[in-house]
Formats: C-alpha cells, sequence, structure tokens
C-alpha cells in the first residue's frame, strides 16, 4: 500500500494559495477517470481518495487539520495502517526555497523550516520519508512580503497558468513513479 498525502488548508478562502500547492496537485490527479472522488473521511481528519494500481492500494489524503497540524492526521492513519515511511509514504507540499514550477523530489530531509512538514515529523517520529517539493516562490525580495503571509496569498492567473500547463503534470509523473516502486 502507498500514501499519498497532500499538504494545504482546508477551505474555500485558501483553495487557490501557494501553502495550498500539495491540494492543488492531488485535485489535479483526482480529475482522472481512474481515480475515485475524494469524500470527507472524519476518522482521519481527511478528505481521501482510494485507487487500485496492479493489486496495490494506493491512498490520496488531504489533511482537513490546516498545515501546521497536518501530523495529527498523518499519525492516525499511518498507525492504522502501520506503513513503513520509507517505502510507502509521499508527502506533497509547497516549497518557498524553491521557484515557480520547479519540482524536488527529497528522502529523509529535515522540514527546513516547513511548519507542516515539521508537525508530521513530530507526530511520525520520524523524518524518514518522501517528500515532493512544489516551487511557489517569485518574490524579488524574499522578505517581502514576510513568509508567513506570502505563502497565504493566491496564485496569479499567470501563475495558475503555469501550474496547470506544466507543473502539474510533471507533478503528476513523479507520484506515478513514486506509485511503481
Amino acid at each position: 500500500m502507498k500514501l499519498i498525502v497532500a499538504l494545504g488548508n482546508p477551505g474555500e478562502t485558501y483553495k487557490y494559495t501557494r501553502h495550498n500547492a500539495g491540494f492543488l496537485v492531488l485535485d489535479y490527479l483526482l480529475q482522472d477517470d481512474g481515480f475515485i472522488t475524494a469524500v470527507p473521511s472524519h476518522e482521519f481528519k481527511s478528505e481521501m481518495a482510494t485507487w487500485g494500481n496492479n493489486g496495490q492500494k494506493v491512498i490520496f489524503m488531504k489533511p482537513q487539520t490546516y498545515m501546521n497540524d497536518s501530523g495529527q492526521a498523518m499519525k492516525v492513519i499511518c498507525n492504522f495502517y502501520k506503513l513503513d515511511f520509507a517505502k510507502d509514504l509521499l508527502v506533497v507540499h509547497d516549497e518557498v526555497d524553491l521557484p515557480l514550477g520547479e519540482l524536488r523530489l527529497s528522502v529523509n530531509s529535515s522540514a527546513a523550516g516547513h511548519n507542516g512538514v515539521q508537525s508530521i515529523i513530530d507526530n511520525l517520529g520520524t523524518q524518514d520519508f518522501a517528500r515532493l517539493r512544489i516551487g511557489v516562490e517569485t518574490r524579488t525580495d524574499k522578505s517581502i512580503p514576510p513568509t508567513d503571509a506570502f505563502v497565504l496569498q493566491n496564485f496569479s492567473d499567470e501563475e495558475m497558468k503555469k501550474l496547470q500547463d506544466e507543473v502539474f503534470l510533471k507533478a503528476k509523473a513523479e507520484i506515478e513513479k513514486f506509485i511503481g516502486n
């Protein structure tokens, strides 16, 4: 079994913010005919979708605990399914240390200041899992606006077009590779 977790904040207010890059990638994937529409699961404090791939179960998850508490939902589902984090878990999230549209796959790396990832590390007791980092940085001066305000800004129309035309396809390919492992 594989668990793909997209990070973001629930609700319409945050839907198109930079911090929701993970949610946006998962929403793109779930538009594919081969996936089941995500439905809320109160048991795991998440919206989830399940998909079968050559006899392997894949769960796609959007924690509804807000970004900084993402680890709470993760701990519950990971304990329930007794996952091997190093092999079976992929977390998809925004990354302000990468330019808009750049993707980076990392394994066993620190949170590097990302509070959602830190929450997961704290709740799981390990950083030994895969992360697909989606670049969202577009500021010329990384202090204006401050990062906590910047990640809560909506993507511009031009930025959304770049995500839809390029980034989501690349992210889908990376996720498919992970599932295939």
